[in-house]
């Protein structure tokens, strides 16, 4: 999705729930600073909208990214257990967002892991997480069994492997790790390692290409995260491996997100809601700039993007504004402010 040559690039923004707001206001301070050409459509989903709408993803919002083809997005809340279906979910399958993009660049030095440099791709539509699931009354006891089904096709491995492989030759990556466990479910993600290889084979010249099963690469990623450089798997590998290789750079609070589809992308904070600290302007919105550079490039302005993730190490290591997880004192709303001068 090239648009570089509009000067003007219709967005939906969805400030979502808990902190979402504030971060989304700090997200939108840096990208003005900018110059971002983002013209936004202001937009509701999660409880704030069902408190509203009495829906969680409104008619008005679905429409918005339809039109625009094109958003940002603060948290949504999800209840555990009952409740609505995750929005986040709904909105992939609406929108056939195939690729989930997680990368993970050490922004802090001086934690655990230095020089961390890695990029996820994740399928995201199907697995384990289409959510094919029932309960099998016994007696009394009205869920005696559960029982959920995964569903991987062929189309949506290749989509996804083509995706991966053309991400790391673009964007002048060295490596690609395949991540399965096909010694196991030697059907469900047999069908993903096996197409995985056939198209890895296109990209032998241009790529170095090996494979892991997934309880040795969560191994391997603590002892020796280095070796690893672009990572694709399927679903809920993918799910709980990004959050594994967000906390090698110090946690969720500094891991942006993207949706990507044929015809949409959604960019996000891959974090939660955090209500507990919502309102009280001291929420971290590094993910969410992050995930709006990612944006930028996405739309062809990899000059703003780069100027946005320069801000940032400037920001951090030059003029040491900090938010108090990352040890500073800043606010959520200083922090935005002197980012916004070094971009601007």
């Amino acid at each position: 999705m090239q648009q570089a040559a509009r000067s003007v690039i219709p967005a939906t923004l969805i400030p979502g729930d808990g902190i979402g707001p504030e971060i989304i206001d700090a997200t939108v301070t840096v990208l003005d600073a900018a110059g971002a050409p983002f013209e936004w459509d202001v937009q509701q989903a999660g409880m704030a909208s069902l408190r509203a709408h009495g829906d969680p993803l409104p008619q008005p919002t679905l429409e918005s990214i339809r039109r625009t083809r094109l958003a940002l997005k603060g948290p949504l809340a999800t209840p555990s257990g009952g409740g609505y279906r995750s929005s986040n979910v709904r909105l992939r399958e609406e929108f056939h967002l195939y690729a989930n993009v997680r990368p993970a660049r050490t922004l802090i030095p001086g934690g655990r892991y230095e020089n961390i440099d890695l990029v996820l791709v994740r399928e995201n539509t199907e697995g384990l997480y289409v959510g094919y699931e029932h309960y099998i009354p016994i007696g009394d006891d009205p869920h005696a069994v559960a029982i959920g089904s995964g569903v991987n096709t062929r189309a949506g491995c290749i989509r996804i492997a083509e995706f991966a492989f053309d991400y790391a030759v673009r964007n002048k990556r060295r490596k690609v790790t395949i991540v399965h466990k096909a010694n196991i479910m030697k059907a469900l993600t047999g069908i993903f390692l096996e197409t995985a290889r056939q198209i890895g084979e296109r990209y032998r010249d241009r790529l170095e290409i090996d494979e892991r099963i997934v309880d040795a690469c969560a191994m391997q990623l603590v002892l020796d995260p280095w070796q690893f450089d672009v990572i694709v798997t399927t679903n809920l590998f993918g799910d709980i491996l990004s959050d594994e290789i967000a906390g090698l750079v110090g946690g969720l609070g500094m891991a942006p997100g993207a949706n990507i589809g044929t015809d949409a992308a959604i960019f996000e904070a891959v974090h939660g809601s955090a209500p507990d600290i919502a309102g009280k302007d001291v929420a971290n919105p590094l993910a969410l700039i992050l995930a709006a550079a990612m944006m930028l490039d996405h739309v062809g302005r990899g000059d703003l993007a780069q100027r946005v993730r320069q801000g940032i190490d400037e920001t951090l290591h030059v003029d040491k504004v900090r938010t108090g997880d990352l040890g500073g004192k800043a606010s959520t709303r200083k922090f935005a402010q002197a980012l916004a001068r070094r971009v601007s």
